[in-house]
């Protein structure tokens, strides 16, 4: 009797009468075969940790408490099969810092097809919620997208972009998908996480690092506690914040508020560097001082930080060129 080849088609008959556990258990070796045509949470949802502390040190400059703050927060979830709650990191600091970058990074660590797998969801609020009036029918259609979005796939991520321009109140309306309810209408929540970026807190966070310079600390000596407490409050305090008020902060569901700090000439001109190499040129120090220079830096006198962070290094470059 000749071998039955194995037909990739009984693993869409096996999930139609099984359990998707029991199904994975059965045709466990098969597994890497069926994640080849299918999209499905289980094979779109691929954590390498490792790869992301890689990408982070690589390619993230001058952010030494984002890179251990979200590793470490990343490293810890992913492994525990059952966690307690969803994880809830708010990415804060200046434009150009590297907040969105980071989040791309993490997606592209976390999923298969990074940013465009149809596990990830980000929301921008001048796209989604434009319109102060209609804030009470935005809070039912994201709730509505939350709970369709996790009972689809429970290792979901959430992003919300922009979070300085977000409607007041909008955001208390997931609250109660942050905490610890193990089980709500039938979908576990716990395995989800929720990014948060935002410009807000950034005035406390230059301040600080300002701070330790004036008392010639080196600004690697900052940790996480020296900054928490501060953002927490200014964006729960700041009336221009999604998180004026919020509901979220006041019962600390947020379990990471992430600074990332302003970057200094030198991290600036390593930005510029990794611009050239990306696009197949041979960095030369004098472009790189050129465009690095060409940028404006705060405060006045002292010139310590870059307005814009790295944002504007790939039109300074075109320029240069």
């Amino acid at each position: 009797m000749g071998l039955v080849k194995w037909d990739p088609r009984l693993w869409l008959f096996c999930f139609s009468l099984f359990p998707r556990f029991l199904c994975w258990e059965v045709t466990f070796p098969f597994r890497s075969m069926f994640c080849q045509l299918s999209d499905s949470c289980d094979c779109a949802f691929q954590p390498k940790i490792d790869n992301l502390e890689l990408d982070l040190c690589r390619h993230v400059y001058g952010q030494h408490l984002a890179k251990e703050v979200i590793v470490g927060a990343l490293k810890q979830f992913t492994e525990n099969s059952a966690p307690v709650k969803p994880l809830v990191l708010s990415f804060h600091g200046w434009s150009g810092t590297g907040k969105s970058y980071v989040t791309s990074l993490l997606m592209r660590n976390l999923y298969r097809d990074g940013m465009k797998s149809s596990y990830v969801h980000q929301f921008v609020p001048t796209l989604h919620f434009p319109h102060a009036c209609q804030v009470e029918t935005y809070k039912e259609q994201l709730r509505s997208w939350i709970v369709g979005n996790l009972s689809d796939c429970s290792r979901s991520v959430f992003i919300f972009d922009e979070m300085d321009k977000l409607h007041p109140g909008l955001i208390d309306a997931i609250k109660p998908y942050l905490g610890h309810s193990y089980v709500m209408y039938g979908t576990n929540y716990r395995k989800a996480i929720f990014i948060f970026v935002s410009n807000a807190g950034g005035e406390q966070i230059n301040q600080l690092v300002f701070d330790f310079w004036r008392n010639r600390k080196d600004r690697e000596e900052i940790k996480l506690e020296d900054l928490e407490t501060k953002i927490s409050r200014a964006v729960f305090n700041n009336q221009h914040s999604g998180f004026w008020n919020s509901d979220i902060i006041n019962e600390e569901l947020v379990d990471y508020f992430v600074p990332f700090l302003p970057l200094k000439l030198k991290h600036v001109k390593e930005c510029v560097r990794s611009e050239m190499v990306s696009r197949g040129m041979k960095p030369r120090d004098d472009i790189i001082a050129e465009v690095a220079n060409s940028m404006n830096f705060i405060p006045e006198n002292e010139k310590l930080f870059s307005q814009t962070g790295c944002k504007t290094v790939t039109a300074k470059l075109d320029f240069s060129l």
